[in-house]
């Protein structure tokens, strides 16, 4: 009974651990990521959709779920007005299946 629940509580953490739920904080020192939002996916690193809800933003495939605490985040992150002082460069999509990343060289800023 001890090693089913230890088995479960590891497959729990490690379901948690690579959603994408992430907290827009108003300070940029508090952030993980500093992010720019495009005008155009064709610009941004990676295409990014808003989930509803935390159990749909998995992996790390650009479905977000955006939380309100801090504490309960993958990732803190602060939305830039400038291409050039951001971390990561985003487009926000409106379909769950264009979402993705569109240059790979960044995808170790979500892990």
């Amino acid at each position: 009974m001890k090693k089913l629940f230890i088995v479960s509580l590891f497959i729990i953490s490690a379901y948690a651990g690579f959603s994408q739920t992430v907290y827009s904080t108003d300070s940029k020192y508090d952030a993980d990521i500093k992010v720019y939002v495009a005008s155009s996916k064709y610009d941004a690193d990676l295409v990014v959709y808003k989930c509803s809800s935390k159990y749909d933003a998995e992996d790390n495939k650009g479905l977000w779920y955006f939380t309100d605490s801090k504490y309960d985040a993958k990732k803190k992150i602060f939305f830039v007005d400038s291409k050039y002082d951001a971390d990561l460069v985003i487009y926000f999509t409106d379909s769950k299946y264009d979402a993705g990343w569109m240059k790979n060289d960044k995808k170790q800023l979500l892990y």
